[in-house]
């Protein structure tokens, strides 16, 4: 690679890493990817292949630097496997833009296809199998970056988020054709007029639609709900001599938001720092909560039960209502890799044999669960399940009304991933048009509507005793119901694309040799 195209990629990287939280600078993302663009032109695959992939370590590894937070300080294992560990994730997930130019460039050289519709199309396809290859990592998508930009994501509710991610790499791919053309002396007319077009509908689609859902949110039934950060403190958390003090702070929060009469009291994730089901003396104190402020509580805990002579593990959540009683429990389906449970655990034996304490063995739960309240019912995502679309309609599609998610984010730090994922949780908002209540440990906790507006939101690292009301939604969006039918569709239109492609490119050869 020439020293040009290197620092052009590195600038791609940069520009991507600059759009997301908590940088927030989200315009960059519009035109972050010409530098790519530019320096992969006339190259050949294995060159493209290699620019695309170090835009890919340059931006994943200023967007998820905080991962050595995470694993090294927070979950006790060496800083050198903690680097491992990050150096493995942002290696996979950079193979994803190395394979983006790669194919860009294959159809381009097979085809003669440089049309910017099809880099979209490619794009939001490598971000869907991105969603669910290796157990999943759709973090940082393309679309994530843009979740002030109300408007443009509103066509979340029928794409999920690639229909955004599409829309911002289709003005990237057209801008770039712009200035490839200028360069000699012509201009892309159908291309930026198809763009302006694509870019227009859906920007006109999001006012509308942005306004007939505050007038459906006016007509719903409401529900009061108020959320409690306790900001317990992760090196403290789980040793015995805090687990009072800990339920204790839980209890002096829980009482200042009961003073607006909430229905619904909210605690994070593992907000019990013990098994619940084992502690009698803590389970009367946490179930005495919900008969003092007269609201249902919800409240993480870890779980146990007994499954073919062994004991399996969860990360759960229990529903207490009004009068003691435990009326629902739901356990975690989608677990963290390298913080719940080790992901090849036999191919990554060295991880598992220099394991940290923090890292855990826990199980999966199966079932989609659904809360219900005298009021309506809602859906329950812990902590990393709500960067995941598809479980989120789920929840949604079975008649959640809204939906909560409770996390602990203080394995992040003082970094800009508690940041990102708050971000993240807007789409799932709009994707489904519903409210969310969040609440996290060390925060941020905070209310989001059916539009992705961020109605309140607490601090980092502070004690947060947060009151809002919230609207019980019925209708099903077109994504809920039909989940990533857009991202199918754009899966077979690149991988027709790639076979026309190929097969040009063979019937070319075989003329030649006539």
């Amino acid at each position: 690679m020439k020293k040009t195209g290197m620092l052009l990629c590195i600038l791609s990287g940069l520009l991507l890493a600059l759009s997301f939280p908590n940088f927030d600078f989200e315009f960059l993302a519009w035109f972050a990817l010409i530098p790519l663009f530019c320096a992969f032109e006339e190259k050949s695959l294995y060159q493209s292949f290699k620019l695309g992939f170090l835009t890919g370590v340059v931006a994943y590894l200023a967007i998820l630097y905080w991962i050595i937070v995470a694993v090294h300080t927070y979950g006790n294992v060496p800083l050198i496997l903690s680097g491992l560990i990050l150096l493995l994730l942002i290696i996979y997930l950079a193979l994803f833009i190395g394979a983006f130019a790669f194919l860009t460039r294959l159809v381009q050289m097979r085809s003669g296809i440089q049309t910017p519709l099809f880099a979209a199309i490619l794009w939001a396809t490598l971000e869907y199998l991105r969603s669910f290859l290796l157990t999943g990592f759709p973090w940082a998508n393309l679309a994530y970056s843009q979740y002030l930009n109300l408007p443009l994501i509103q066509i979340a509710e029928i794409t999920g988020p690639y229909g955004p991610s599409f829309t911002i790499l289709l003005v990237n791919a057209t801008l770039f054709s712009v200035i490839r053309h200028w360069s000699k002396k012509t201009f892309p007319l159908k291309e930026m007029i198809s763009t302006l077009l694509i870019l227009l509908i859906v920007l006109i689609y999001g006012h509308l639609r942005m306004k007939q859902i505050d007038q459906e949110v006016h007509q719903s039934p409401s529900l009061k709900v108020g959320l409690v950060q306790g900001n317990i403190d992760q090196s403290i958390k789980w040793e015995e001599s805090f687990q009072r003090e800990t339920l204790k702070i839980y209890e002096r929060l829980s009482l200042k938001v009961a003073l607006e009469k909430p229905d619904l009291i909210i605690w994070p994730e593992t907000a019990t720092p013990f098994f619940f089901q084992d502690e009698k003396e803590y389970q009367s104190l946490v179930l005495s909560i919900p008969r003092k402020t007269g609201a249902f509580l919800l409240f993480g805990t870890p779980f146990y039960k007994v499954e073919r002579r062994k004991v399996n593990h969860y990360n759960s959540a229990f529903l207490a209502s009004p009068s003691g009683e435990l009326v629902g429990r739901y356990d975690k389906i989608h677990l963290v890799p390298f913080g719940e449970y080790i992901p090849l655990r036999k191919l990554l034996f060295f991880i598992e044999s220099s394991i940290g304490e923090g890292i855990g063995n826990f199980q999966p739960g199966k079932e989609i669960v659904r809360f219900s309240l005298p009021q309506g019912r809602f859906g329950l995502l812990i902590c990393f399940e709500i960067i995941f679309p598809d479980l989120c309609r789920r929840f949604v599609k079975e008649g959640a009304n809204f939906l909560v998610t409770i996390t602990n984010d203080a394995w992040f730090g003082k970094t800009s991933a508690p940041y990102q994922h708050f971000s993240i949780a807007t789409f799932r908002a709009v994707e489904n048009r519903v409210f969310i209540a969040r609440a996290a440990n060390t925060g941020i906790s905070g209310l989001i509507d059916p539009r992705g507006k961020i109605l309140q939101q607490g601090g980092l690292f502070t004690e947060e005793a947060i009151n809002g009301t919230i609207r019980l939604m019925k209708e099903k969006t077109f994504y809920t119901l039909y989940g990533d039918l857009f991202a199918w569709i754009c899966s077979a239109l690149a991988l027709g694309l790639l076979v026309h492609s190929l097969l040009q490119a063979r019937r070319g050869r075989k003329r030649i040799r006539k």
